[in-house]
């Protein structure tokens, strides 16, 4: 039997005082999920999180302009592979409720199909003068 690494996706639910963090494989199984605190510290704890089960290759991230903001900044700042993702399927949540880590899930699928990415604005993004 071989040895087959996958790759790990992360979708993160973002709030003003915690940020939810989902991982998935490449295929769609679910790893684990994980509360963090949304303070430097939680971050720093994220992007370890993030490695902890293999290679990452896109982490999704809702509301990266707003409460992701900071959080997005330090994963970039690490490598990772950030995109801002649209809200999560409102069906699903009708059927099985909210959740933060059903939000997060969601948003690792979605950024394993490339569905509702976008690449984050950076703050220097927002500084730049009009033409």
């Amino acid at each position: 039997m071989t040895n087959v690494q996958f790759k790990v996706i992360a979708g993160i639910d973002t709030h003003a005082d915690t940020h939810h963090v989902a991982l998935i494989t490449d295929y769609g199984k679910r790893l684990g999920d994980r509360k963090f605190l949304a303070i430097g510290s939680g971050y720093q704890e994220i992007a370890a999180y993030l490695t902890s089960h293999g290679p990452v290759t896109a982490v999704g991230v809702e509301g990266t302009g707003s409460y992701g903001a900071e959080l997005t900044r330090v994963l970039a700042g690490h490598g990772f592979t950030v995109r801002e993702m649209n809200r999560s399927n409102r069906a699903e949540r009708r059927l099985h409720g909210k959740s933060d880590p059903l939000d997060a899930y969601q948003t690792a699928e979605s950024a394993l199909a490339e569905r509702g990415t976008s690449t984050p604005k950076s703050a220097t993004d927002s500084l730049k003068p009009c033409a």
